[in-house]
């Protein structure tokens, strides 16, 4: 019996020795099989090094192209002129120092800047477009950005701040004189899309059915915008925006002087300063844009809508409007 078990025991031994060996081997070929893995990654990204940016136009190259080509190439990229494009970057060197860096030129970022705001393109479609680096596009354009937005704050305001004089417009047009003499702009609130990650955009749907910024605007009678409420969610309604546009000083709203006031559409609060439609009276502005003379005061408010028009025409490139940002404000509205 002892030879059997002693037989038993050695075949037992050898088993387990296979077995060893096995698991090694299997070890091994899993060690060998990452660090081949990480052999080829590593030769790939630091030995091969095949570029990503290699075709022949550069960005600079395609700029140049679109400003020395059509007028219709530069709108549609830039959505404006070569003589406004040219003006624009005169401006923003000349007042707002913004300079050419070692690798990239100002023209080029004005490029990169207008070219996202102008067709929505990704950071990845402008990597291929302008042939730089995805942190390279992104830093630059945050630059211009900065530039553009302290120009703004010098443009988009009154050229009076205190409204001294009547505006041409009403002086010379006795539909307008007398009744609208204090009158020095118009509000109204616009729907501009907007562009966010998936996870951002439910605060931004409001009844346009997409993600938008509801912005408010005021504009004069040379149809100049004098203040710009931009940020709110296009879920908000335009009485809150108004309220914290005029409520908040650090945003500087030009405040109607006494005496003074703005017009404004039912979505806004009726309030000293602001005039608004007359509810339950019905306006007739095909007969006022035919130059009839009016008999009642109470049609003087067609101006109020005819002029607020002016602020949806300024947006411009297939941006919808909101004339009113609420459904219950539609009942006194029986404009035609």
């Amino acid at each position: 019996m002892s030879i059997v078990e002693n037989y038993h025991s050695d075949e037992s031994d050898d088993d387990k020795e296979k077995k060893e060996i096995l698991q090694r081997m299997e070890c091994f070929n899993r060690i060998f099989v990452v660090a081949s893995s990480f052999v080829q990654l590593y030769y790939e990204k630091y030995i091969l090094k095949q570029p990503c940016m290699d075709s022949k136009q550069t960005g600079e190259t395609w700029i140049r192209e679109v400003l020395d080509g059509h007028e219709s190439h530069c709108m549609i990229n830039f959505r404006m002129s070569k003589m406004v494009f040219t003006s624009l970057l005169r401006v923003l060197e000349t007042r707002y120092n913004l300079q050419t860096s070692r690798n990239i030129s100002s023209t080029e970022m004005l490029g990169i800047f207008l070219y996202i705001l102008g067709t929505g393109a990704k950071v990845s479609q402008c990597r291929e477009r302008f042939q730089r680096s995805g942190s390279t596009i992104s830093r630059h354009f945050a630059i211009v950005l900065e530039k553009v937005s302290r120009m703004a704050t010098d443009l988009i305001a009154p050229k009076d701040p205190f409204f001294s004089s009547i505006p041409e417009q009403i002086r010379n047009d006795s539909r307008y004189m007398p009744h609208f003499k204090d009158c020095i702009g118009a509000i109204d609130g616009t729907h501009i899309a907007a562009i966010l990650p998936p996870n951002e955009q439910v605060p931004y749907i409001g009844r346009k059915g997409i993600p938008t910024q509801n912005v408010m605007a005021v504009c004069d009678f040379n149809i100049c915008f004098t203040f710009v409420m931009v940020g709110w969610e296009g879920s908000a309604h335009d009485t809150r925006i108004f309220l914290d546009a005029i409520r908040d000083p650090k945003y500087k709203f030009p405040h109607p002087p006494n005496g003074k006031y703005y017009l404004v559409d039912s979505g806004y609060p009726q309030m000293k300063g602001y005039l608004g439609p007359y509810r339950g009276q019905r306006y007739h502005l095909p007969d006022f844009r035919r130059g009839r003379p009016v008999s009642d005061f109470m049609e003087y408010e067609d101006i109020n809508w005819a002029y607020e028009n002016i602020i949806h025409s300024e947006n411009a490139h297939g941006r919808e409007s909101d004339d009113d940002d609420d459904d219950d404000d539609d009942d006194g509205d029986d404009g035609e």
